[in-house]
């Protein structure tokens, strides 16, 4: 007996098969430094934030896998950015095998597209502009790490970041010279690394589409709403993630506090652009105070951008959200946004997106409390890192129990595919004729 997959469902078992491949070959002797077999766990877990484009490690990338491995690690950071149906298509455009409707169903899927039409050549230059602005950030990283480590090295890590910064996957691996867990802490006044780093993470987060359109339209006032939406919504987020971090971490002697007032500002902006989904840290994340914390979780809760490299709920579904409570307060029965309105199915969507994702943050933050003995704060930045495939961590998930790793890997896989994608994909829709019942009224607030 056939089953039939809905495109949905095919999107979420391709990531898992990815998944499943990449903890395979992570399992290897050779994948190891040691040269020694890795325990499922241990591979699971990496392949999943690899694949998710998160970056939450339970060993240090730089030290713990050999050169196979961390290439292992790259490709599935690229496999996982791009999307596995985009690769699939790549490979098929190679061998000029002809792409079947069942196939572009499930780009369509994939790429969050409203329509079936001209998904193969938006694939087509979705992968070529990955490769291209990851082209860029790799020849100017890899003369950066030249300077420091050589020509052999210094070409091995541009490209490494490069391709962790444009996924947003967050993966270093310069732990074998700077110590485990260091992230670029080395380089916070650096503002090489510092701009090109931040600058892939944002192209990476804002989505394909808004890139494309820039670079056609080339003028604000003639984009898309959803290309308004995401630069204004990135926009405004960064910059008052900076100036928070900037004021609560001014004076702090294991942060800000030591580094020059220019270099205030750079480190201010880096931890402001990274819970944006991207897992690089120039300063210890453990180290800040609470409040910067906090206020880097509810960046990591919003995320990036649909049709990006990012997860969390998304700038989109964040900003409509307040356009609705907006327009309830000021007694508008639209919302409303640049001289245009937004159909209240889109509001209902991103109220499902935002609802869904807050509730898989509290129900694990919840069980992690129970059975790993952590504190509150750290353990719902973890989550809260998990769900938004950031990457970003106060250091306990290393120190995390077999059950713990579990369910940050549910939580990965959930926040890479999306929690209303993953809901679809278990639950079973039936189709059902579009009738409507008779109304009534229920007292709100």
């Amino acid at each position: 007996m056939r089953v039939r997959l809905t495109p949905t469902q095919g999107i979420v078992l391709g990531f898992a098969g990815v998944i499943l491949v990449g903890a395979l070959l992570l399992m290897l002797p050779i994948s190891s430094a040691a040269g020694r077999a890795t325990d499922f766990l241990t591979a699971l877990f990496t392949a999943t934030s690899a694949v998710c484009v998160t970056g939450l490690v339970v060993v240090d990338t730089g030290t713990y896998w050999s050169t196979f491995g961390q290439v292992v690690i790259a490709l599935l950071i690229q496999i996982g950015g791009l999307g596995w149906m985009s690769v699939v298509t790549l490979l098929a455009l190679i061998v000029r095998k002809r792409i079947s409707l069942g196939e572009r169903l499930l780009i369509q899927e994939a790429l969050n597209k409203e329509n079936l039409g001209g998904v193969v050549d938006l694939t087509r230059r979705i992968i070529l502009t990955t490769f291209v602005l990851e082209g860029i950030g790799a020849l100017v990283l890899s003369w950066r790490f030249a300077r420091d480590f050589g020509w052999e090295h210094g070409v091995y890590y541009g490209v490494f970041h490069a391709v962790s910064a444009f996924n947003n996957a967050g993966f270093d691996v310069l732990g074998s010279v700077f110590g485990k867990y260091c992230s670029l802490t080395p380089y916070v006044q650096d503002i090489t690394i510092n701009v090109i780093i931040s600058s892939l993470l944002i192209l990476g987060g804002i989505g394909f589409p808004v890139i494309m359109e820039v670079v056609r339209v080339r003028k604000f006032a003639r984009l898309s709403l959803h290309s308004k939406v995401v630069l204004l919504t990135t926009l405004a987020l960064i910059i008052c993630g900076t100036l928070t971090i900037l004021a609560i971490e001014w004076d702090n002697p294991n942060t800000l506090g030591p580094l020059s007032p220019p270099g205030k500002w750079m480190a201010a902006y880096f931890q402001a652009v990274t819970p944006r989904t991207a897992g690089f840290n120039t300063v210890s994340i453990a180290d800040l105070r609470p409040a910067s914390q906090y206020v880097q979780v509810i960046l990591m809760f919003i995320g990036a951008s649909p049709a990006g490299t990012g997860g969390g709920i998304k700038t989109t579904t964040f900003t409509v959200l307040v356009l609705a409570i907006a327009a309830v307060v000021r007694g508008r029965q639209e919302v409303e946004f640049a001289g245009r309105r937004i159909p209240w199915a889109r509001v209902i969507k991103a109220l499902a997106i935002a609802a869904l994702g807050f509730f898989l943050v509290n129900a694990v933050s919840f069980i992690l409390l129970l059975t790993e003995g952590k504190a509150f704060l750290p353990v719902l930045y973890e989550v809260t890192s998990a769900f938004g495939t950031v990457g970003l961590t106060t250091g306990i998930t290393p120190e995390l129990t077999p059950l713990g790793r579990c369910l940050l890997i549910i939580t990965m896989f959930a926040g890479r595919v999306g929690p209303v994608s993953l809901a679809m994909a278990i639950w079973k829709r039936q189709v059902r004729a579009n009738i409507h019942l008779p109304e009534e009224q229920v007292i709100l607030g």
